[in-house]
């Protein structure tokens, strides 16, 4: 499909076609170029302004398809005054003409390039308005507190004092619950969206690439008993409650005089630093507590300095082990996010372990989230911090117009995640990560 939009797109399409079009008819044509030779026949759809995506008169030439074909057609569109769209100007237009909002726009991308099914329906949540509604309904409460503030500013004289008399203190208190239930599901969001890196570490023949293939459904790694087997990074995408999660497989961690394996060994720990979980990775026939901490003391070593909180064990061949499978208790001695006794033969425990990489990123499952950005989690978080100034200057008692600023810093932060406040340099960044015909 070729899109068109702008104040001439109507009369390059009629001049495609052949044809007069009508709004929002489906009109059978051929499409020639600018020598009016036919290139083409197919589809064509007019959507006057402003009921189209963009907000401007917008066609769309839905030809057969094929590299050749469509730039045929593209170049008989091209040749009579249009030019080549920068990539998201279709979206960055609904964006300026007021068909979306910032939030929605960034969804559209987001569903583009959504990693799960339920990834793909938060975002389309967020297209839909969901996200925004939330952002914009904390919004007015903030906004009808300035009111109140700034009204008692205004009148000095009255005997009544509004900062005094508990309603401030009640609404910024309503407020803050609000921010922290939306900074909650915004938390949700960007999991959802972004998912998460979880690094499976360990000595040879543990298991590693077993467990790989195990969590994936798929033979993505080579699986043997020779020592040193895995030396470069393995990776597999899988969805756990749709929470898109990268699983890489490492070389196995053990002191090596070869240069190839040397480099494995490099990358895993390297790997390991960048990760957001960590499943340390044991023999569950020999995983005692003093034969794990020097392998541990490896992964917590400078310059990784990985946060225990960071890392899972995972005891691992409980089929030859004979112990049972799931969740086990910690060990004292060291504090770290968890631990799971599975078999990556038999498929004991597996269960246990999705559901202990959930729970240790905060994952709460679907449910009805929708997606968000790390920016929009910031600009919350600015917002909150600027709340709880306030609420720190009404407890001393400082002038209301100082609690006034304070709102309206909260007001702006807001602002800046649906697009009322943003920066033209955000904008320019934002949009030109979408792909171009979008």
């Amino acid at each position: 499909m070729v899109r068109i939009s702008g104040p001439e797109a109507l009369h390059i399409g009629q001049a495609v076609t052949g044809r007069a079009l009508r709004p929002r008819r489906a009109t059978f044509a051929t499409f020639t170029d600018i020598a009016g030779e036919s290139v083409d026949e197919g589809i064509s759809l007019y959507f006057p302004a402003p009921g189209s995506f963009t907000g401007e008169h917008v066609v769309e030439l839905q030809g057969h398809g094929g590299p050749v074909v469509m730039h045929l057609l593209l170049d008989a569109v091209l040749g009579r005054g249009a030019r080549m769209a920068r990539p998201g100007e279709f979206t960055e237009r609904a964006f300026h003409n007021g068909r979306l909002d910032l939030a929605q726009a960034e969804a559209v991308a987001d569903l583009i390039s959504s990693a799960s099914a339920a990834a793909a329906r938060g975002a389309l949540r967020s297209l839909r308005g969901d996200f925004s509604e939330a952002v914009n309904a904390l919004d007015r409460l903030v906004l009808e507190l300035r009111m109140f503030v700034e009204a008692a500013m205004d009148f000095p004289e009255e005997e009544v004092d509004f900062l005094s008399e508990g309603q401030v203190g009640d609404r910024l208190g309503r407020i803050h619950q609000a921010f922290a239930q939306l900074i909650g599901n915004s938390q949700q969001g960007i999991l959802l969206r972004d998912g998460i890196t979880v690094a499976l570490v360990g000595e040879p023949n543990v298991g590693k690439s077993s467990l790989l293939n195990a969590l994936s459904g798929e033979e993505r790694a080579i699986v043997t008993d020779i020592p040193g087997t895995t030396r470069d990074l393995v990776q597999a995408d899988l969805s756990i409650d749709g929470m898109p999660v990268q699983v890489v497989d490492t070389a196995g961690l053990r002191e090596t005089k070869d240069r190839v394996e040397l480099e494995g060994v490099r990358r895993a720990r390297e790997q390991a630093a960048r990760a957001d979980l960590v499943l340390l990775v044991v023999d569950d026939r020999t995983a005692s507590a003093a034969e794990r901490c020097p392998l541990l003391a490896q992964l917590l070593a400078a310059p990784l300095e990985l946060e225990p909180r960071r890392i899972v064990r995972i005891r691992n061949k409980a089929d030859l082990s004979g112990q049972p499978t799931g969740i086990v208790g910690g060990d004292a001695a060291l504090p770290l996010a968890g631990e799971v006794r599975v078999s990556a033969m038999t498929g004991g425990g597996m269960a246990a372990l999705r559901d202990l990489i959930k729970n240790r990123v905060g994952f709460a499952g679907e449910g009805t989230t929708f997606t968000a950005r790390r920016r929009h989690l910031l600009a919350l978080e600015e917002g909150l911090a600027a709340l709880e100034r306030a609420e720190g200057l009404l407890v001393q008692g400082i002038p209301g117009e100082l609690i006034a600023e304070e709102l309206r810093a909260v007001h702006q932060a807001l602002g800046s995640i649906v697009g009322e406040t943003s920066a033209d340099d955000l904008l320019g960044e934002i949009f030109a990560s979408f792909c171009i015909g979008k």
